[in-house]
């Protein structure tokens, strides 16, 4: 340890670990300080079930944003591995148990299917042409979020004005009405629009479209891709390239301050041999804007409030549908339930008037069809595999008052509605652990900020931003800057930052190595 660093990075999660790799390499004496024993952040595999030999991507749980460049730029060894299915939604209509199957790619399946559920190819044109149009966009918006901010002004002259105006000028659920039909196709476009967003489909805040943008810009594909070995691995490769690049990481350290004038700054921290303050030239904030203004002796703004409810279990098999379709395709990609477009406005509207959605929309991975390496050899061949299911608006208030009832009563409600399409209980399915209890675990969004420390249990660390900016001056060059010149977030609370990406991580570092070329 050395009692000056050139940068200090708080918190040890992905976006820090990245940020760490590329100063270091750069030949700047980095530091990283994490409160928890390990790093990594909300990007863990951990075994969560007594006795069991399964690895569970405990809260972050597929991978989207992280560029290809980072990866490459680090040297992460990290694969990462396509699903055969991109999305599946069981459907009861007209008496019938039907399935909405997306292939990928899609191809002549994926059409016929549309064409059972709503009667006709209309809505799988109109599904070909919104996606071809946002493709268009992302191609443009992808290599941006490694640049200094453009303004918006500039990115709109690059793409289609009229698909600019339905995204960005107008609520989501207007073009979503406006282009498509049927309610539970219009639901699964919606969803990308409320994952960890509590908002109405045509709220005039248009938190919805900047969620539903983050979600389909990736890589210029948006393709959500699970990580060979779990989320750990992102984070396990992040620290590694790290400590390769020469950066010193210290776990089981809690900063309580934050000092920075410009020039100077000073990070304390309180381990295990006590307290320790270091002084720098730089600070970097991988944590929540919330908690920086308090590390610093600011009066914080309001906390934001995270909306969803994440639920891990483990499965000795998978069960049938009612569909008839083989589960094991179903739930390769992601499975939706109860994700119509009216049934996410109504549990909105619910969750909003302080009730838990009687119907709560949900969707469910199972990560072990796509990487069984999570999974011990035994427990593949016996069949077991993971499920995550991911509930939208649950939002924090639901849980102030009675946090262990209100998740009990929402595990209920989300398991049944997934019962309502299955041809047999879950309850059979579900493994137990050496305990003999279920392999059930569930996260609240007051479990999220307890045990991860996310303000609100806020996934993305407070609502997101738009890409780019209106105003270059005022939001900074890279979108990481702070009101002092030393003192950056490198985090999710970053303007492009969300999501487990490493962009608030590699912008930081951008904005102190442009400084010194």
């Amino acid at each position: 340890m050395r009692d000056f660093y050139d940068v200090v990075i708080v918190g040890g999660g992905h976006n820090g670990l990245v940020a760490a790799g590329y100063l270091a390499g750069a030949g700047l004496s980095t530091l990283v300080v994490e409160q928890q024993s390990h790093t990594g952040g909300a990007a863990v595999s951990e075994q969560v079930f007594p006795g069991v030999d399964a690895r569970l991507s405990r809260y972050s749980y597929l991978v989207s944003l992280l560029p290809d460049k980072i990866v490459a730029d680090l040297g992460l060894s990290l694969q990462l591995r396509s699903r055969s299915v991109a999305s599946y939604t069981p459907v009861r209509r007209g008496g019938r148990d039907l399935g909405l199957m997306v292939d990928r790619p899609e191809g002549s399946a994926t059409r016929e299917s549309f064409g059972v559920l709503t009667g006709s190819d209309a809505e799988y044109d109109a599904w070909q042409q919104f996606y071809g149009s946002v493709s268009e966009l992302a191609a443009v918006l992808a290599p941006t979020l490694l640049e200094p901010l453009q303004s918006a002004a500039s990115l709109r002259q690059r793409v289609d004005p009229a698909l600019w105006d339905e995204l960005v000028e107008r609520p989501l659920g207007e073009t979503i009405e406006r282009r498509f039909v049927d309610d539970t196709v219009r639901g699964v476009v919606a969803t990308d629009g409320v994952i960890g967003t509590f908002a109405r489909l045509r709220d005039e805040s248009l938190l919805q479209n900047r969620c539903f943008l983050y979600h389909l810009i990736g890589n210029g594909t948006g393709e959500w891709r699970v990580p060979v070995g779990g989320m750990g691995a992102v984070t396990d490769a992040l620290l590694e390239a790290a400590r390769r690049a020469g950066a010193t990481v210290v776990t089981d350290g809690a900063v309580s301050a934050i000092e920075a004038d410009g020039t100077r700054a000073a990070v304390t921290w309180l381990g295990g041999d006590g307290e320790r303050t270091v002084d720098c030239s730089y600070v970097l904030a991988n944590v929540a804007p919330v908690v920086l203004d308090r590390l610093r002796g600011r009066a914080a703004s309001s906390s934001p409030e995270g909306s969803q409810l994440k639920i891990n279990l483990l499965l000795s098999r998978l069960p049938q549908l009612k569909s008839g379709d083989d589960p094991r395709r179903a739930f390769a990609g992601t499975f939706h339930i109860d994700e119509d477009y009216s049934q996410l406005e109504t549990a909105y509207a619910e969750a909003a008037g302080g009730e838990l959605p009687v119907v709560p929309p949900s969707e469910v991975y199972c990560h072990s069809l796509t990487d069984p390496s999570i999974l011990s050899p035994s427990l593949v061949a016996s069949g077991h595999h993971t499920l995550t299911v991911f509930g939208v608006h649950f939002p924090t208030r639901l849980f102030a008052q009675d946090n262990e009832a209100a998740r009990a009563e929402s595990v209920r409600r989300v398991l049944a509605g997934l019962d309502n399409y299955l041809a047999e209980p879950l309850d059979s399915c579900i493994a137990l652990d050496a305990d003999g209890n279920p392999c059930i675990e569930a996260k609240t969004p007051v479990d999220i900020e307890s045990s991860v420390g996310m303000p609100g249990g806020h996934i993305f660390h407070g609502d997101l931003q738009w890409p780019w900016s209106d105003d270059t001056a005022e939001a900074g060059r890279w979108g990481v800057e702070t009101d002092v010149a030393n003192l950056l977030i490198c985090g999710s609370g970053a303007r492009r930052g969300g999501a487990v990406s490493g962009i608030g991580g590699h912008n930081a570092a951008q904005a102190i190595l442009s400084l010194h070329p």
